[in-house]
């Protein structure tokens, strides 16, 4: 290490970016690898499993490490990225010691890890020092006394379970974002995935399932009740539930929509209505929609919804009553940067972008990428043979459908960085 070591608590660490020593970054990490022997035995810390490009998850050992802060680590470089696969002797700290069952020897004190800490030992090796544990909550208090104590003062440390709880992981999970939370997720084994999958609700969870995989995501809908899966559909965008309704067989998945309320099963039906690869296919059927009479204040309002994604809240559409998809006729479509520069008194359909075409729904994916990148669009409106507004395509719809299946697993750069050894 380039300076002197200090006590890094390694649930901190994930999500913080690594970088080469010439500051550029290299990779995310996703879980911290420890070997739990024995009792007897200080639990050594072996390395990193990291995220590079293209979500390929590598390792990196500890002894590749220069450097951790408050923010990020530093290695030397020399990535080796061969995808990480986790040997028997190995326990990933998130995915597998959070919620571990412990109990404190001195006093008899059980309760569950919620983090554990490392430090340099004085042959350079990275060893589990501290752990910290919570009791469980007792009568009104909302959480358990906590305790952090050293490593050697605890029973059940390298005890695997077969049951074990999620309360701590899904804390931590609860602090990424749901594209880090997917990739945690992921990786979990299936007992306890399950476990953390039950914990979840259920608009934190249709959050992440929109960034897994689709066999993840298929996986983990079959394994709900009836009740619940249709309940997460239901907190998911109505593209991204049409496509994972389609993944499941016609039995479960008219189950499922007759669970569902009526209006958003409506419109998971009307997206799934339209041929794969199309506009009509890929829109979004709830963009912000205002009448003829809306001012700039009433569409700077509308976009300041935190659940809008970036693509979504850059254009307001104007539309003749009613103002849900299928709307009346669409008059316009206005530009949020060019609302930002009007006074908010202003009628939105006075700033209305004239050159913009709507789109139709039986558009294929090509001419919906090529009319994105002609008008150098983020989003674009979909109407019927009517000039009723369907939905919009967003860019980010676009990429979904154009990446291959999967990409979320595949690995973009096959080779090393700098060289580099394996395990």
């Amino acid at each position: 290490m380039s300076s002197k070591p200090t006590r890094v608590y390694l649930a901190r660490l994930v999500g913080l970016p690594i970088f080469d020593p010439q500051g550029d970054q290299v990779a995310k990490v996703r879980d911290i690898v420890v070997a739990l022997r024995t009792e007897a035995h200080q639990p050594r810390v072996l390395g990193m499993v990291a995220e590079v490009f293209g979500r390929r998850r590598i390792f990196v050992p500890m002894t590749r490490v220069t450097h951790i802060d408050s923010g990020q680590v530093y290695t030397t470089g020399l990535l080796n990225m061969r995808r990480f696969e986790q040997r028997p002797s190995e326990t990933l700290v998130m995915g597998q010691m959070l919620d571990r069952r412990v109990t404190i020897k001195d006093t008899g004190v059980q309760g569950t890890v919620y983090d554990v800490a490392m430090e340099q030992a004085r042959n350079r090796d990275w060893v589990l020092s501290k752990v910290a544990v919570q009791e469980p909550s007792k009568g009104f208090r909302r959480s358990g006394q906590t305790h952090t104590v050293d490593w050697r003062d605890l029973e059940g440390l390298s005890r695997r379970e077969e049951t074990q709880g999620a309360t701590q992981l899904i804390a931590a999970l609860s602090e990424m974002r749901p594209a880090d939370a997917a990739n945690v997720i992921h990786d979990l084994p299936r007992e306890r995935r399950s476990a953390v999958v039950a914990a979840m609700g259920d608009e934190r969870l249709a959050d992440v399932l929109e960034e897994l995989p689709d066999e993840d995501q298929v996986d983990i809908l079959e394994h709900l009740d009836s009740e619940r899966a249709a309940d997460v559909l239901e907190e998911m965008s109505a593209d991204d539930a049409a496509d994972l309704i389609a993944d499941l067989s016609p039995e479960t998945a008219a189950t499922l929509l007759g669970l569902m309320e009526p209006d958003e099963a409506e419109d998971v039906r009307r997206l799934m209505s339209y041929a794969e690869h199309t506009a009509g296919a890929m829109m979004t059927p709830e963009p912000v929609i205002l009448s003829p009479d809306a001012t700039v204040a009433d569409a700077l309002a509308h976009v300041r919804n935190p659940e809008l994604t970036p693509a979504l809240a850059a254009l307001v559409y104007i539309c003749r009553q009613p103002l849900e998809t299928p709307t009346g006729r669409l008059l316009g479509a206005a530009h949020i940067q060019r609302l930002l520069r009007e006074p908010p008194s202003t009628l939105v359909a006075a700033a209305l972008d004239e050159s913009m075409d709507p789109l139709r729904p039986d558009a294929t994916i090509d001419e919906v990428a090529a009319h994105l990148a002609t008008y150098n669009l983020v989003a674009a409106p979909v109407v019927d043979e009517e000039g009723r507004l369907l939905g919009a395509v967003t860019v980010d719809d676009l990429l979904d459908h154009m990446l291959p299946d999967n990409w979320r697993d595949r690995a973009v750069r096959p080779g090393p960085i700098g060289g580099g050894s394996g395990r």
